[in-house]
């Protein structure tokens, strides 16, 4: 795997920090039943890496204890933990509003067949990818039978309540680029999906969030394999707008990876530039969630590198998908 750090800690970005944190995204492992090839986290089915038990239990803790609204779950494939039910239970407890970042297809996967009830049954978000409505595409991008399984799955979610209109349980999309390009825009984009998944497959879902892919791990190494790396650091330069400097989804979340330290995304997880203690003398000491509040946290700088302009570019993007 390349390393892209280099070539982008060389491109500037302008400085911006942190506002109040309302969203904890949680890595909870790189584990995966798939191996897509625009994946940042280069995740796989091989992949060992699996937060503990003990950094669970010291997330809960931090939620309670600073009021944090939203807990975002990703990975690898996040339902694949072994505590997963464990972790949804105790959050819906709390009252947490939790996203589940869904691949699809795990919903399909022997020993999986629960997950999407447990799901439904305590009102978890559900983010799926589907980077396209098209068989080909699919299957191009994330595997062979993919474009199939994930139709499964939304049609299973479907039957749970999920994207039905006057539901409460919310079925939203996410759209990957199939290469080097920037998104087409958000809301034509979603009406294509809406229109031709209802027609074709009666499948319903609530919004479309398109995502850029960033540079970094698979697809970084990918880019560079080709001779494509710099060619798309300049569309994403010349795409640049500076008002999506205020919405940048670092701004109000931060991330935690499998062993429970803090980064200000995950793409900067995947490129490990953690967030440090600034209170000692102690280099490279990367601060843990059992060691901040989330006031500790709020109007640090953020760490950014040239992979900061996928997030800027045009519409601009995040977990969220366009910022404008």
């Amino acid at each position: 795997m390349i390393d892209t750090l280099p070539l982008l800690e060389k491109i500037a970005f302008p400085a911006i920090s942190r506002k109040k944190i309302d969203v904890l995204q949680l890595n909870l492992g790189y584990r995966c039943n798939q191996q897509c090839l625009h994946c940042h986290v280069n995740a796989g089915p091989n992949r060992q890496e699996e937060m503990s038990v003990e950094v669970l239990q010291q997330i809960i803790s931090f939620v309670k204890e600073n009021r944090i609204k939203c807990v975002d779950l990703t990975g690898g494939a996040p339902e694949m933990h072994a505590d997963f039910v464990f972790l949804i239970k105790s959050l819906h407890e709390l009252g947490i509003a939790v996203i589940d970042r869904c691949n699809l297809t795990v919903l399909n996967e022997s020993g999986y067949e629960h997950i999407a009830k447990l799901l439904a049954d305590n009102q978890v978000q559900i983010v799926a990818s589907m980077p396209c409505y098209l068989e080909e595409n699919v299957n191009n991008q994330r595997g062979k039978g993919v474009f199939e399984s994930s139709i499964k799955a939304l049609r299973m979610l479907n039957e749970l309540g999920y994207g039905v209109e006057n539901s409460h349980l919310i079925l939203n999309l996410v759209y990957n680029p199939q290469g080097a390009s920037l998104s087409p825009e958000q809301i034509q984009l979603e009406y294509d999906y809406k229109q031709l998944l209802s027609r074709e497959y009666g499948i319903v879902f609530n919004q479309l969030y398109t995502i850029t892919n960033v540079p970094v791990k698979r697809f970084g190494s990918m880019l560079i394999s080709k001779n494509e790396f710099d060619p798309y650091m300049k569309l994403l330069q010349d795409a640049y707008q500076p008002e999506n400097l205020d919405s940048v989804m670092c701004r109000h979340q931060v991330s935690i990876d499998w062993q429970g330290y803090l980064y200000d995304c995950d793409f900067n997880q995947m490129l490990n530039l953690p967030l440090l203690d600034n209170d000692t003398a102690m280099q490279n000491n990367r601060l843990h969630i059992s060691q901040v509040t989330a006031g500790d946290l709020q109007s640090r700088d953020i760490i950014v590198a040239g992979h900061c302009y996928a997030c800027t570019a045009g519409q601009g993007s995040s977990c969220g998908g366009a910022l404008s």
